[in-house]
């Protein structure tokens, strides 16, 4: 493996690396390294990783790579957060990993540019909803980088968030664009609810539940 000059000398502050399944997005049930970093620019009401909002550890991005790497015959890596765009480090990171022919996702919250991600890498981009608290936080740039690859979700709250959700995909016709999911904010959205709208309307999006909250305890880290 050879480092940049660059790389050898940056870091991130991340907050944990673990290795699970793959619980969100078209990429679900696949073994997967995830790398969460430190740090949100947002507050959501239904966030689930308040704890990585501060507490984490400075490593190199060489550090990091051999911590995936020791995990065998793992081909997927998923940078979460937190929030991973709010280091540019993290795009370095993301490179060096595609070089390294991971199949590599990134989950952000919409807010920041992702011009600058790796064309290689699968970006998750969060929506926020009125019921998130911060749904004026979207940066509408990123609907013109998207790729068919990349994957728009919706965290739904109530009927409400439903409704103005379903309005943003027929105005800006997302569906076109790549996949859009509508995930139910665990134990607020009831999933046969949102099930039974998105059947009813005809919405062309796809229903995402998280799946490592049925397989694991919800409030457990590391899964």
């Amino acid at each position: 493996m050879i480092f940049s000059k660059e790389e050898k000398t940056s870091t991130l502050k991340i907050n944990e690396i673990f290795f699970s399944i793959q619980g969100e997005s078209s990429l679900a049930g696949w073994p997967t390294v995830f790398i969460r970093t430190t740090g949100c620019n947002m507050r959501c009401s239904y966030c689930d990783t308040k704890y990585s909002y501060y507490d984490g550890t400075k490593m190199s991005l060489q550090y990091i790579i051999k911590k995936v790497a020791s995990y065998k015959n793992v081909r997927h890596v998923c940078i979460t957060g937190g929030e991973p765009m709010a280091q540019p480090n993290s795009l370095l990171l993301m490179k060096e990993l595609c070089d390294l022919e991971y199949v590599v996702s990134l989950e952000t919250n919409g807010f920041y540019d992702t011009a600058a991600v790796d064309p290689r890498v699968i970006k998750v981009i969060d929506i926020k909803t009125p019921g998130s608290g911060e749904s004026d936080s979207f940066n509408f740039k990123n609907l013109g980088t998207i790729k068919p690859q990349d994957q728009i979700k919706f965290v739904i709250c109530s009927l409400e968030d439903y409704e103005w959700s379903k309005d943003l995909t027929h105005k800006y016709d997302l569906a076109k664009k790549c996949n859009v999911f509508f995930s139910p904010a665990f134990e607020t959205m009831s999933n046969k609810t949102l099930a039974e709208k998105i059947l009813e309307d005809s919405v062309p999006v796809r229903l995402q539940l998280q799946l490592h909250k049925y397989i694991w305890n919800p409030q457990d880290r590391g899964v």
